[in-house]
């Protein structure tokens, strides 16, 4: 079976999503929206566990800011 991953589309400035983010979800911290270049699968990972969502929902959060 062959998966293909989409890649994380950020609009804008993340530190200006990152602030977006934090107002809409208080529970997140610095440490769960750290982004590291080439693993934007990480952090979905901990978004989607921290806020209790799927993948999707929370790919689409990102997209949306």
């Amino acid at each position: 079976m062959v998966t293909t991953m989409e890649k994380l589309i950020i609009n804008g400035n993340w530190d200006e999503l990152v602030g977006k983010l934090k107002q809409q979800y208080s529970t997140l911290t610095d440490d769960d929206l750290i982004l590291i270049e080439g693993k934007e699968d990480d952090l979905v990972w901990r978004l989607k566990k921290k806020l209790r969502m799927s993948r999707e929902q929370v790919r689409e959060i990102i997209a949306s800011l």
